[in-house]
């Protein structure tokens, strides 16, 4: 069994990701961890922001751990909201009013193609790693279904006609950006668990 803290306050985000690892990872969240902390996302690439959470963690605990942000990156848009996704229309992080002012400033654009970016940023063994996973689709004209969270009333991903809102969790799995990046992060670990056991082996 090996335990990651994940930095994050977000419990749809740690849900998400605990439904999709193996019986190999437990998840810790920040607040199983006795870490209550709101970590700032200063940077302007989704790489930086997540090596910030991983590296905030991994200092204040000495821990395996990982954080990971993902942003909407809108053709369009030249990109946004992209790493002000969580804030794009302001500091309080409302995902209504988010949706709103996307809505809004797509009004009229027929070009309405988007993608969700995950990257995680793994601490392990005190060595950094890096695992991306995307999801392409397209921003609809208003808000459909109720399941989810952020943009996923919005955003119907390539391959289907539902929003990630109207998905079940084990749907939205199928299509995920962040199951995507999860599975690069699980596949490594597990190539590190059969690496240890085989080092331990050797030694008995």
């Amino acid at each position: 069994m090996i335990e990651l803290i994940f930095a994050t306050n977000n419990a749809h985000k740690a849900a998400e990701i605990q439904a999709l690892v193996p019986p190999l990872l437990k998840v810790i969240t920040l607040q199983e961890a006795g870490l209550y902390v709101d970590i700032p996302e200063p940077h302007a690439t989704l790489e930086l922001n997540a090596a910030e959470k991983s590296g905030t963690i991994h200092g204040m605990t000495g821990k395996n751990c990982f954080g990971e942000d993902t942003g909407l990156e809108v053709k369009a848009l030249n990109g946004e909201p992209g790493v002000l996704s969580a804030r794009y229309a302001g500091e309080g992080k409302d995902f209504e009013k988010n949706i709103d002012k996307l809505l809004r400033n797509l009004a009229g654009t027929e070009n309405r193609k988007a993608r969700f970016r995950t990257v995680i940023s793994l601490v392990f063994n005190g060595n950094r790693y890096e695992f991306e996973g995307s999801c392409k689709g397209e921003i609809i004209k208003e808000r459909r279904g109720s399941n989810g969270f952020g943009y996923d009333p919005v955003f119907v991903p390539e391959g289907s006609k539902r929003t990630f809102a109207e998905m079940t969790m084990e749907e939205k799995a199928v299509f995920s950006h962040r199951r995507k990046a999860t599975d690069k992060l699980v596949l490594f670990l597990q190539k590190e668990v059969t690496h240890l056991n085989e080092a331990q082996t050797k030694t008995i």
